[in-house]
């Protein structure tokens, strides 16, 4: 009975990954429909994301068994609670990558991001692709040290989202205020993934260790990006 109770733990997390692997390709495809206005790209993306529902859905329903069955106390309990709460942040995660995806759907055949911002979008994808791929590194390995370097990563993207700002409150904004209006939900919506993905680094954490905060290490915190003035 107890093997077969920690191999559903090890397979829920095996979920998880496979989850966190999955909102990577959504954002990953939603930011390509975006910056190509590629029309067939979000459509998928869109209807992928029934995937990732049922996914979390499956997980929480086996999470709750376990908790009904098994009645866990100490690590075994944070693991089962961790697990539901970061499989809701993955949810949310996809359900962001849609949000891009359906503006990119809802402005074709034109393109929703202007040229001149079109870098700053490219960069925040990366940054994105970056952050769903340690986050799953993190959920499999439990790895405390790729948590507190999620840090350094979320530090980009509010750098990328403060541009956005900058560029959309000159006086030389040239593009209106629906394309304002696009820019600030899109970048909105990119910042909330990185978000999402620093709160899964940080129940990780609080699983292994029983910490709530994550402590960077010296050579992290030294690489961690300077916000431009």
């Amino acid at each position: 009975m107890r093997q077969h109770y920690h191999e559903e733990l090890d397979d829920i997390n095996t979920c998880l990954v496979e989850m966190a692997n999955s909102v990577g390709s959504a954002m990953n495809k939603a930011t390509t429909s975006l910056l190509d206005a590629d029309i067939e790209l979000a459509n998928l993306v869109i209807e992928g994301d029934e995937r990732i529902d049922a996914t979390r859905e499956s997980i929480e329903q086996r999470c709750f068994t376990l908790l009904a069955r098994q009645a866990p106390v100490a690590t075994d309990l944070r693991t089962i609670t961790a697990a539901m709460r970061i499989v809701s942040d993955l949810e949310r995660m996809g359900d962001l990558a849609v949000h891009v995806a359906k503006l990119a759907r809802m402005r074709f055949p034109e393109h929703a991001v202007p040229q001149e911002l079109r870098p700053i979008f490219l960069e925040a994808g990366h940054v994105a692709e970056s952050l769903v791929s340690q986050t799953a590194t993190v959920i499999a390995k439990l790895d405390v040290e790729a948590a507190a370097a999620l840090e350094a990563e979320d530090d980009l993207m509010d750098q990328l989202h403060r541009q956005l700002f900058s560029e959309l409150l000159s006086k030389e904004w040239p593009h209106g205020m629906e394309a304002a209006i696009d820019i600030t939900l899109l970048g909105r919506y990119y910042e909330r993934f990185a978000d999402h993905a620093v709160s899964v680094a940080r129940r990780v954490v609080y699983l292994v260790t029983g910490e709530r905060e994550m402590h960077a290490t010296a050579d992290q915190s030294a690489h961690r990006p300077t916000p431009r003035p």
